[in-house]
């Protein structure tokens, strides 16, 4: 999920009440807000006044696709063209000249509040007929005819604190990518759903806040999404699958008014990202590395797909690498590794530990789960049992006592293991972190341990 507006090249448009069987139309969005216009206003007002409501028009519809206001609901289309929701669209007409240049000019600019990210619900009604809180239409003209631009023109109606800002045209595509996150994923998706999730809680206190908002999808975030489904009517089965990820935006959207002119707004602090949104040759560092772990481990499963090296460098082998696991996936074979093939890599990577449950070399696959302070299971207890075997070598490496649970001594042991091991000191467990551990734990377990009959590696003479 990518929090950050966009303009969509197309827009899809239902013609009539949302709840009113009518037929939907796909159309350029440029085109739509040149339809829009030619319907709304006239070309003989003063530019200054078109540009604004030009501005409005296209901060409405964008709105509108950036909450999936429509299609959080279940609804197939992106907007109506009911004035009694939202702008009018003719379908079919033809657009005036003047209009039309300079919506050219202007489709992909927005207005926003300062301090937020997403198009402001600019709600504008025509100011004779109906009036509103919002702009005036007819109140433009005047304004224009004052010398006013088409900025002080838009203050006027939402206040000084707003900016027009420009965003990318690219295709409009559903948020969910039809990959339910469950215990154990990863990413930004993950990531935004915790964001959601504690801010509906402040409305829902019913739903337990989730610790770390850091992309993991551990036993916190769990609890939330299953009490998040039980409030709202879902299945609570902890999973978030397509209808449990459009109704936590449909409710979130909903808790902060964004789909409304008095909105609390999305602020850029809640669409920072724990993993880039893509990785690409000559890339470094940790998403890196654990890309290739999950690499690595496909690669033995996958005739296809070439076992990956984990340097933490981006290089040409994790080209190849990517490059065959898009093409045994479907996906475009570029060899970035985006939203899309993060998400794929991360499922093949699942599949193989939760539907084979097979061991490597001795200790076992990274489970796919971050580990850090107050997780609890299984993993955590093979984790302990893994450090104490390092602590036997290490003097440096603390024992910790074996009890599954995640607290203060197993976070000193794995953070004396990092330093050991030469990576970051930050006692959180990640595929990296794991492997190195696990890694140690082999040799040092196997290497000392001898079977039935082996020989010991040292001579015995009379006496000895």
């Amino acid at each position: 999920m990518d929090g950050t507006p966009f303009i969509p090249s197309t827009i899809t448009v239902h013609l009539g009440r949302p709840d009113q069987p009518a037929q939907n139309v796909t159309v350029p969005f440029p085109d739509y807000i040149k339809n829009v216009a030619s319907s709304e206003i006239f070309p003989t007002w003063p530019e200054n006044a078109i540009r604004a409501n030009v501005y409005a028009q296209v901060s409405f519809a964008l709105n509108r696709i950036y909450t999936e206001w429509y299609r959080s609901q279940g609804y197939d289309f992106d907007i109506t063209n009911s004035t009694a929701f939202d702008q009018s669209f003719v379908n079919g007409r033809n657009y005036f000249e003047d209009v039309s240049r300079i919506v050219d000019d202007l489709f992909n600019n927005y207005v926003r509040r300062q301090g937020a990210v997403e198009p402001l619900f600019t709600a504008y009604c025509d100011g004779r007929q109906t009036n509103c809180n919002g702009l005036k239409q007819w109140d433009t003209v005047s304004l224009a005819n004052e010398g006013k631009t088409p900025y002080e023109i838009l203050q006027f109606f939402y206040g000084d604190d707003i900016d027009i800002v420009s965003a990318p045209v690219r295709v409009n595509a559903p948020s969910y990518l039809g990959i339910p996150l469950s215990l154990g994923a990863v990413g930004n998706d993950v990531q935004a759903m915790q964001i959601r999730l504690n801010r509906i809680s402040r409305n829902y206190p019913a739903i337990p806040k989730i610790a770390a908002v850091d992309g993991n999808f551990g036993a916190d975030t769990e609890a939330a999404v299953r009490r998040f489904q039980e409030i709202f009517g879902l299945n609570p089965d902890g999973v978030i699958g397509k209808e449990t990820w459009y109704r936590i935006g449909y409710i979130y959207t909903s808790v902060k008014k964004l789909s409304e002119l008095n909105s609390e707004g999305v602020t850029l602090a809640e669409i920072d990202r724990q993993y880039p949104n893509e990785l690409k040759a000559g890339d470094t560092g940790n998403n890196v590395s654990s890309i290739q772990y999950y690499l690595a481990v496909i690669g033995r499963f996958y005739d296809a797909v070439p076992e990956v090296s984990i340097t933490g460098v981006f290089d040409e082998q994790t080209v190849r690498g990517v490059e065959a696991f898009q093409t045994v996936s479907g996906l475009t074979a570029d060899g970035i590794v985006g939203r899309n093939t993060w998400n794929a890599i991360y499922r093949a990577y699942r599949g193989i530990v939760d539907e084979q449950n097979l061991l490597r070399d001795g200790a076992v696959i990274y489970p796919g789960t971050t580990l850090r302070v107050g997780s609890r299971g299984r993993y955590v207890t093979l984790l302990q049992e893994y450090l104490n075997v390092l602590a036997e070598t290490y003097p440096t490496i603390p024992a910790v006592t074996v009890d599954g649970v995640f607290g203060s001594g197993t976070d000193a042991a794995v953070r004396a293991a990092q330093t050991v091991l030469g990576l970051t000191s930050n006692g959180v467990v990640g595929p990296v972190t794991w492997a190195a551990i696990a890694d140690r734990y082999e040799s040092l377990y196997f290497g000392s341990r001898r079977a039935e009959g082996q020989f010991g590696g040292v001579t015995l003479e009379e006496g000895a």
